[in-house]
């Protein structure tokens, strides 16, 4: 059961049209596109999507599930989505609601185990590893673990064990840990255990309250995975994750044979690079047409560079228009945006936080909506955010100071 349905502000604009799981990611994928691959390339095909917030665009790309062969008649891919009937089942709010809300479909399928998934992760994982050490263990629930930078502990739930990796304490995004033990927010629950665990309807959150309640009445065991994993739930460690991809040896491996990405793809011809083009260290997908200068960049489909233009250190979506001579520098621009001729980003301060969203965009990224189209000639400071569908006669100034929302 893949968690899919919640809404995301962190991530500012990206999910103000969508589901933090349709977000575009690495050129031509989308988030959602890494558990549902995990699982076929596991041996597990039936798999539930639980969906509420913005579902539309995530709706549409995962469609029926032939690119992961998840189109079956038995089993394959279905999607949950909230209902009222008359049990009242109404809204979710929480992962475990969500599981709670659907547990007649999770009966129905007559299954020993349930394998809780986070639909906003990036990564590659042989789930049968962690079944295996489920089942030897004899645990009620499993969650899976990995290491992570002490500074950044408040961003997890953070997990203490005993010398048999059985889980004695759990925290959910504590300011301050001693321990850096994270959950990954992939849980194994025994079907057996499961109605019980959810009994109690006040909690609401398997991170925040689930957890923590039954860690003394259910023997709860840490699976530790060592391979690449990010949470891309903020906007900063959504653009880094771009941004890896890009080093000469990435941690994340796109093209190993052995472990496919399977995604919806669309028809587009071959990338056109221009006579006066210039490209380096780029990830630059099917369709674009480059007339100007791109470096260290991730380019989805159909991107327009013109001539002069110049794109550094960004993350391009789909049919992006980027005009002549425009400065693009530590962007991240949604679908369809159009960058007028002559727009520079990054001027000004650096430093000035954005003043509606501060703890999130701090770091000098500027963040375009989808379809927001910038007239010529605007200069837009560090930290700005550019709300979706705005026009150009809705701009009152040419210049974005740094930390400003327009």
């Amino acid at each position: 059961m893949i968690m899919a349905g919640g809404a995301s502000e962190e991530l500012s604009v990206l999910t103000q049209i969508r589901a933090e799981p349709a977000i575009p990611f690495g050129g031509k994928f989308r988030i959602i596109d890494f558990p549902l691959s995990n699982c076929v390339n596991s041996g597990l095909y039936n798999v539930a999507l639980l969906t509420q917030y913005m579902p539309r665009s995530l709706n549409d790309h995962v469609g029926i599930g032939r690119p992961w062969d998840l189109d079956r008649s038995q089993g394959g891919l279905r999607l949950l989505q909230p209902y009222l009937g008359p049990n009242s089942k109404g809204w979710q709010s929480g992962t475990a609601d969500a599981v709670r809300k659907n547990m007649d479909f999770v009966e129905e399928k007559r299954v020993d185990n349930v394998l809780v998934l986070a639909g906003d992760h990036i990564y590659k994982m042989d789930y049968r590893y962690m079944l295996n050490f489920h089942e030897y263990s004899k645990a009620d629930v499993t969650i899976a673990v990995r290491r992570v930078n002490p500074f950044e502990t408040h961003r997890f739930g953070i997990v203490s064990v005993d010398g048999n990796m059985r889980v004695t304490d759990f925290k959910e995004k504590p300011l301050r840990s001693r321990e850096t033990l994270a959950s990954m927010g992939i849980y194994i629950f025994n079907t057996s255990v499961l109605p019980d665990i959810l009994a109690n309807e006040e909690l609401k959150d398997f991170g925040r309250d689930v957890l923590p309640a039954i860690i003394d009445s259910h023997k709860v065991q840490a699976y530790t995975f060592e391979g690449y994993w990010t949470d891309v739930g903020t906007i900063r460690p959504y653009w880094e994750a771009n941004m890896a991809l890009l080093a000469e040896t990435p941690a994340l491996d796109l093209y190993d044979p052995d472990w496919v990405i399977h995604t919806r793809s669309s028809e587009q011809p071959p990338v056109v690079i221009g006579p006066e083009a210039s490209v380096s260290g780029n990830f630059i997908s099917n369709g674009c047409i480059i007339d100007g200068t791109v470096e260290r960049s991730v380019l989805s489909q159909g991107v327009r560079v013109e001539t002069g233009a110049v794109v550094q250190d960004s993350v391009i979506m789909d049919n992006v228009v980027i005009k002549a001579n425009a400065v693009v520098k530590r962007a991240i621009i949604d679908k369809q945006a159009v960058i007028g001729e002559g727009v520079k980003f990054g001027q000004g301060d650096d430093n000035i936080a954005n003043k509606a969203n501060p703890e999130q965009l701090n770091s000098g990224l500027t963040v375009v909506g989808k379809q927001a189209n910038i007239p010529d000639g605007t200069e837009i400071g560090y930290n700005v955010v550019i709300r979706p569908d705005i026009k150009a006669s809705e701009f009152k100034s040419k210049t974005i100071e740094p930390g400003e929302t327009v």
